[in-house]
């Protein structure tokens, strides 16, 4: 027995079959056969659009102060390492160290 491939299925698609599931129109094993995927999978899709339905009409996300980035002083750090990095190249190429390539 073959195995098929792995899918992966559109947001779209995954919203279509839980809605689809929502309705309760069709039982999971017809939903199953019209749309191609397992019933199991019907079903995880369609508790994903029920958990996050409520946040389609919540308020808007803030964006978590931890993963604010503060760019002045991240290139701040991008000129200290630029400049370190050509004081140690020029060091080395002033040594003989540094290959040919890289002078």
């Amino acid at each position: 027995m073959s195995r098929r491939p792995r899918r992966n299925h559109s947001p779209t698609f995954k919203a279509k079959v839980a809605l689809a599931a929502i309705k309760a129109e069709k039982t999971l094993a017809e939903l199953a056969e019209q749309f191609d995927v397992h019933p199991n999978q019907i079903t995880t899709w369609r508790s994903q659009l029920l958990e996050g339905a409520a946040d389609v009409f919540g308020e808007e996300t803030k964006p978590d102060p931890a993963t604010t980035v503060d760019l002045k002083s991240l290139h701040a750090k991008i000129g200290e390492l630029t400049l370190a990095n050509d004081f140690l190249a020029d060091a080395l190429g002033k040594a003989g160290l540094l290959p040919s390539a890289k002078r």
